[in-house]
């Protein structure tokens, strides 16, 4: 059983690690929004690819222009928190503590 507990407790951690970079990503994404890079700039484009299909999906769900103002990078990274504070813990002591 020690075997699926480490198992858990390594994707949590691995899952924990890529939506910390995802953040950062995202605060790239939102940081070059207000400076309007060369959209040729490959990692621009890398960059705006990662992001802009989740941004997508949330401005598709929640009216998140105010004032001209679009906030789907900061409920993003409100999920991305919450999503690390809350469900990768709880996944990872329930590994733990052997799924009972």
């Amino acid at each position: 059983m020690f075997v699926y507990t480490n198992f858990v407790i390594t994707v949590a951690s691995l899952l924990s690690s890529l939506l910390q970079v995802y953040l950062w990503v995202v605060i790239i994404s939102a940081v070059m929004s207000w400076i309007e890079p060369n959209p040729y700039n490959p990692i621009v484009r890398i960059i705006y690819s990662m992001t802009e299909p989740v941004f997508d999906w949330v401005r598709r769900r929640l009216p998140v222009f105010f004032g001209g103002l679009d906030f789907s990078p900061m409920i993003v990274m409100i999920a991305i928190w919450f999503v690390q504070a809350y469900f990768i813990p709880t996944f990872a002591r329930l590994a733990i503590s052997g799924f009972n």
